[in-house]
């Protein structure tokens, strides 16, 4: 029986010391940001390459809505008077003189003047088209970041699997540390894979948010300047 609980005792030292060990080694196994990107793999180059490029996208494609979008709330107002005053001229300068989307379709509204309504609004659908086209400009791009970056973070993940697997059969040692370690390392692709992936579709979905609601002001500033036209002058 003292054998026994001297047993115990001696196997709860080596535990412990097993801990201790573990914890020195954790704690002494401080790594930076560098450093886990560096044991990705190869691969972590093309997905550094990719969020670069989803990050330009974005910035710039955020640059070019906001200038689209931005417009005074007076400017359908002002207009209107100019138009129901007969002052066509003046209509034309301050459409012309803005820069937005919604100001170049009403300019074009504004030279098909005198013209049937089918034409007017034919005419700046056009427009209305060409400017939805710019917005959207290269906002293709995030969606294909989105789809394609998890596929270079898992196969990362397989040809290092693959690469751990192969030292292990062709050296013929192998322990559960070893094995865990290595497949920790592995997976550091696939996770910067899936957060590049998830950056990218999120940028992608907020632009279309943001194109979406340009495309409904101009919708509506469209509708209101037919109106305008068949209203009677003064």
């Amino acid at each position: 029986m003292n054998l026994f609980f001297l047993q115990v005792i001696i196997d709860s030292a080596k535990i412990k010391d097993s801990l201790a060990r573990a914890g020195v080694l954790v704690t002494s196994d401080k790594q930076t940001l560098w450093d886990i990107f560096e044991k990705g793999g190869p691969l972590m180059i093309p997905l550094a390459i990719l969020l670069v490029i989803a990050i330009f996208v974005f910035i710039e494609r955020v640059m070019a809505i906001n200038k689209a979008s931005k417009m005074d709330d007076n400017f359908m107002n002002i207009i209107r008077d100019h138009i129901v005053n007969s002052n066509v001229m003046a209509a034309r300068s301050l459409a012309k003189n803005t820069n937005n989307a919604v100001a170049r379709m009403i300019d074009k509204g504004i030279q098909r003047i005198g013209k049937p309504i089918d034409a007017i609004e034919k005419s700046m659908e056009n427009v209305g088209k060409l400017e939805l086209y710019k917005m959207e400009k290269n906002v293709s791009i995030l969606s294909v970041i989105g789809y394609i970056a998890p596929l270079f973070g898992f196969l990362g993940t397989i040809i290092g699997m693959f690469e751990l697997f192969y030292n292990i059969a062709s050296t013929g040692e192998y322990s559960i540390s070893n094995i865990a370690g290595g497949i920790y390392v592995k997976m550091i692709s696939s996770a910067g894979g899936l957060i590049i992936g998830i950056i990218a579709y999120i940028g992608f979905r907020y632009l279309n948010s943001r194109i979406d609601k340009t495309t409904n002001r101009m919708e509506v500033a469209s509708a209101d300047f037919i109106d305008i036209l068949q209203e009677p002058t003064r």
